[in-house]
């Protein structure tokens, strides 16, 4: 299979998990708002994903995909398959107890975690209180989360190393299904929907986990759970992972930061307005740059192994080239179109204009960053393809440390768009960065088809958002209706503007018909 079809493989599926996120949001909105009981569930569900971006999404991936796909070596023949499962199966012996240890741990200790992430909330007053027990109520409830879709994330590598990558896209899929549900069945209150909202997403991890162990059943593999033993690829997994544990800790500290100054000293809304802008911002990362990331992994690291450095470098070129086409008209549209989209997806119910300008200030900020982020996800498998996870952390370190100071500056004169703001400048320094480091060591270059068609994607995006302003202006009253109107007016909006990008692009001659369908057709 091509890469651009394993990309787009990954990316439908994440397509779909992510149009079920946005009618989860949009519920969520409706039932919610952006009062106590959203900041509440929104604080308590940032803690488990905190974890799991950390261990299972962080630092276990990129150590643990590497080793495995370096098992089954190039080319997977019986022998190869059943090392890397005898390789996963001493993984899971060691992975399984510091999980549920982990778990008995933060259940106990909820309250004073709570309070160190939130201070209480450190306004006073029963409303204060009342708020600080719902979040901890809410975090007992979304924390067994972690464990579950710790051990999704260890069937999932397996899966993507040997190629299928269809059964992990679809798993959040599922995450979003039993959220939709809990919001249509119990939102009699504000409270009722989030509790119920936080057991759904303990209740999903199960689900996603007996999806991911039937799927790699059927694909041929098997793991035993046998005595946890510290053998030498253990051994080598850690090391890995320890340096890469750091890294993703400082990339969501990042995150971390923003929801701590928002609880902390901001008003209550703000933790909401920035969860709903990001959320518009990650549907462009999530379907592209997390399928690219999830692709080239496993792809670069049996390169490697065969050390085919020029296959590995010609692929990180595609997989980048195709990232920046379809992030950069994302990020312009995102910028252009912020405060329609909003209104139309969110603005209804409990979320009201004032919601809404203030979301739409925030998510203009973020998509400024949106193809920095990408872009990461296109550069850090090389680094962790060669076992170096070292680098990013110190890039990752330095990038958090620039985002805190930011944070702090811009905050007293943006609010809560400050915040935003950070978060991207700090992205793009850490591009620039883990770009520098790759390069130095001639371990990737930008070819120069991939430099003149990003600047051919730019000029085509400049395009597109100045006609996209132009429209939002002069038909600025379709936004100001309600229901249909909005909608159909947002969708043609949509639609009117990747026509005019794509027209562009193929005057530009940024795109090169034969090759995507020769691309496409390929099957190894």
């Amino acid at each position: 299979m091509s890469l651009i079809k394993r990309i787009s493989t990954v990316g439908g599926f994440t397509l779909l998990s992510r149009i079920f996120g946005l009618a989860r949001d949009f519920l969520m909105a409706r039932y919610l708002g952006a009062g106590m009981a959203a900041d509440a569930f929104l604080i308590a569900f940032k803690l488990p994903n905190f974890f799991r971006r950390l261990f299972a999404e962080g630092a276990f991936s990129v150590g643990f995909i590497p080793l495995f796909s370096r098992a089954l070596g190039k080319d997977i023949t019986a022998e190869s398959q059943k090392a890397a499962e005898a390789f996963a199966g001493r993984v899971l012996g060691w992975l399984l107890p510091v999980l549920v240890v982990l778990l008995i741990v933060m259940e106990l200790s909820m309250v004073p975690v709570m309070l160190g992430l939130t201070g209480g909330f450190d306004v006073g007053g029963a409303d204060s209180v009342q708020k600080f027990d719902l979040v901890v109520e809410l975090g007992r409830y979304t924390f067994p989360y972690l464990l579950l879709i710790s051990l999704v994330s260890f069937f999932s590598g397996m899966l993507n190393a040997v190629g299928r990558f269809s059964a992990a896209a679809f798993a959040p899929v599922l995450l979003n299904i039993l959220m939709i549900s809990a919001l249509l069945l119990f939102h009699d209150t504000d409270a009722q929907a989030a509790r119920y909202l936080a057991g759904a997403v303990s209740v999903s991890g199960l689900v996603q986990l007996i999806w991911l162990y039937v799927a790699a059943r059927r694909a041929g593999l098997s793991v035993h759970l046998p005595r946890p033993r510290l053998t030498d690829d253990v051994r080598e997994l850690l090391r890995i992972m320890g340096p890469a544990a750091i890294g993703a800790g400082v990339m969501q500290i990042n995150l971390l930061a923003d929801v701590v100054i928002a609880a902390r000293m901001l008003p209550e809304g703000s933790v909401s307005w920035l969860f709903y802008a990001d959320r518009l911002a990650q549907l462009p990362l999530g379907v592209i740059g997390v399928a690219v990331g999830t692709v080239l992994l496993p792809g670069i690291s049996r390169l490697l192994a065969a050390n085919d450095q020029a296959g590995a470098m010609v692929q990180q070129n595609r997989a980048l080239e195709f990232s920046l086409l379809m992030t950069i008209p994302a990020a312009a549209a995102l910028a252009v179109l912020a405060e329609p989209v909003i209104a139309t997806i969110f603005e209804r119910g409990a979320f009201n204009a004032a919601d809404t300008g203030s979301t739409s200030m925030a998510l203009f900020a973020y998509a400024f960053g949106l193809p920095a982020y990408v872009i990461q996800k296109a550069l850090t498998p090389a680094y962790f393809a060669r076992s170096d996870t070292r680098t990013p952390v110190i890039y990752a370190i330095i990038s958090l440390v620039v985002n805190l100071i930011l944070n702090l500056i811009l905050i007293q004169y943006f609010a809560h768009v400050g915040l935003a703001a950070a978060t991207a400048i700090a992205a793009w320094l850490n591009v620039a960065l883990l770009y520098w480091g790759l390069r130095t060591r001639g371990h990737f270059i930008a070819d120069s088809r991939t430099l003149t068609n990003a600047i051919k994607f730019v000029a085509a995006s400049a395009v597109m958002g100045a006609a996209l302003y132009w429209a939002a202006s002069r038909f600025a009253f379709v936004f100001a209706e309600d229901g249909l109107v909005r909608v159909g007016g947002l969708a043609g909006f949509v639609i009117g503007g990747a026509a005019l990008y794509f027209a562009v692009v193929f005057a530009l001659r940024g795109i090169n018909v034969r090759e995507i369908t020769a691309s496409l057709k390929k099957t190894h």
